[in-house]
């Protein structure tokens, strides 16, 4: 996800963590006839990845509890990246580690967390939508703690993505019996995703503002070497993943769409997202923000999610937001 206008998602992790590295690097000025088809095929699969994460949570959820999820969420992409933070430990500035936990903690651990948890009522879909607030929030953050600049267009589409949040939990619902824990389940559930997005806005100004000389593989794989710990112990020691891994039926597959999501969402993603920003613009890389809900809906809808117009119209909104700010100067 691109800075700071976006933020990948990840969570999980990386759906917002990851970008704002990229974004100090130099911009690629794309061609008057427009981005290569081949920055068009990496934008499509990298909004196919992210926009399935919420599903991902939605399957791992039937076995494992929001706080495993989280866990072991944060716990494999630690361990898949482990390589090249100890490779980048030794390289990095010592000052730099508390922005990295910082950031790290705001825009990885809490909110793995936090979206695992509001998937347990909220609707897949929904949360896919109401993770686009990244935008409003990273821009908003900017603004109060980083001297960042506020337009009047991008005051409102800060009110734009706020008004569209709240139609979303006032009148939009949250979902059906496919949520996790059943029943109709809860639109304020949505408010665990709103804080996380939160999280997501200050993870990606200290990126941008902290730590833009670093390389993105050297920021991912040392904020998640400095988390990842933490929540490998919290996993194995203070909850019942090992136990529910051996016995409970379907577990397995469970924790293999929580391997997915974080794989997927981290290493593969971030690749991507880096050779997306060579071929194009980000301006043209942020596009993945109006991309990512559709294809959260899509995958809720498939698995029998409801979606009424109350909640067409709260995404919308917050799109139109979303669009404003990108667009503003």
């Amino acid at each position: 996800m691109p800075a700071p206008a976006l933020p990948r998602p990840t969570a999980s992790l990386p759906e917002a963590a990851l970008a704002p590295a990229v974004s100090a690097a130099p911009e690629v000025v794309a061609h008057e006839a427009g981005p290569p088809a081949s920055a068009w095929g990496l934008l499509l699969v990298l909004s196919l990845i992210w926009g399935t994460s919420f599903i991902l949570m939605k399957k791992g959820l039937v076995v494992f509890s929001a706080m495993e999820l989280g866990a072991t969420r944060v716990s494999v992409a630690a361990l898949l990246l482990l390589p090249f933070g100890l490779r980048e430990i030794g390289r990095v500035e010592r000052s730099r580690l508390k922005w990295l936990a910082l950031s790290g903690t705001v825009g990885t651990l809490i909110p793995a967390f936090l979206f695992a948890y509001a998937e347990t009522r909220l609707a897949s879909g929904l949360a896919g939508v109401l993770n686009a607030l990244t935008a409003v929030f990273a821009l908003l953050v900017g603004a109060l703690l980083f001297g960042q600049r506020l337009t009047g267009l991008r005051v409102l589409g800060i009110g734009l993505g706020l008004v569209g949040t709240v139609v979303l939990m006032l009148l939009g619902g949250s979902g059906d019996a496919t949520t996790p824990a059943g029943g109709a389940g809860n639109a304020w559930y949505g408010l665990y995703i709103v804080v996380a997005t939160v999280g997501y806005g200050l993870s990606v100004n200290v990126i941008k503002h902290r730590l833009h000389a670093m390389r993105p593989v050297a920021v991912t794989s040392l904020l998640l070497l400095l988390i990842g710990g933490p929540a490998l112990a919290y996993l194995l020691l203070g909850t019942g993943f090992v136990h529910k891994l051996a016995t409970v039926p379907g577990a397995w597959p469970a924790f293999g769409y929580i391997a997915l999501l974080a794989t997927m969402s981290t290493a593969v993603a971030t690749m991507l997202f880096n050779m997306l920003i060579q071929r194009s613009t980000t301006l043209f890389a942020s596009s993945s923000t109006y991309l990512i809900p559709i294809v959260a809906l899509a995958w809720g809808a498939l698995d029998g999610e409801a979606f009424n117009l109350w909640h067409a119209a709260g995404m919308v909104i917050i799109l139109a937001g979303v669009f404003i700010i990108h667009r503003a100067r």
